[in-house]
């Protein structure tokens, strides 16, 4: 991707087959011109924070981020606090995108500041449908300070 510094969406998923689907559901709503896919929590930080693989990256972050919560090396939960913790990334719309329906991480990703909690459905036109949504929402309809 050579605009890496003009990204919209930043999708933090470690499941490929999610992926592809995310990213084919945001391209088929026209939403997905400047999106970019992570695999897993630790490659997510080093995008926003400019470290590791992606120091070189230029300033800028998105203006929306898709959230797994449970991938390998660095979770979901420990990449919202800091999103939330850093004033470079605390007013970015972060959107976990998951799998678990439990109470507890609900709850605790609403006291990191998470502006939705959405369980992934297992079927995948539903899937895609959410993504869709989720992306038109954040991206068209909502208004944010300059």
């Amino acid at each position: 991707m050579d605009a890496i510094q003009t990204v919209e969406i930043l999708l933090v998923e470690d499941s490929p087959m999610e992926a592809e689907l995310a990213m084919k559901a945001l391209k088929g709503a026209g939403l997905a011109n400047n999106l970019y896919w992570v695999k897993d929590g630790q490659e997510a930080l080093d995008f926003l924070f400019r470290t590791g693989d992606h120091a070189g990256r230029e300033e800028g972050a998105p203006r929306f981020i898709l959230l797994d919560l449970h991938m390998p090396r660095v979770g979901g939960m420990e990449v919202l606090k800091a999103i939330r913790a850093d004033r470079r990334t605390q007013r970015i719309p972060v959107v976990i995108l998951t799998s678990s329906s439990d109470e507890r991480d609900m709850a605790e990703g609403y006291h990191l500041g998470v502006n939705s909690y959405v369980v992934k459905p297992i079927d995948f036109k539903a899937f895609a449908d959410i993504v869709r949504r989720a992306g038109y929402y954040w991206l068209a309809v909502n208004v944010e300070p300059a």
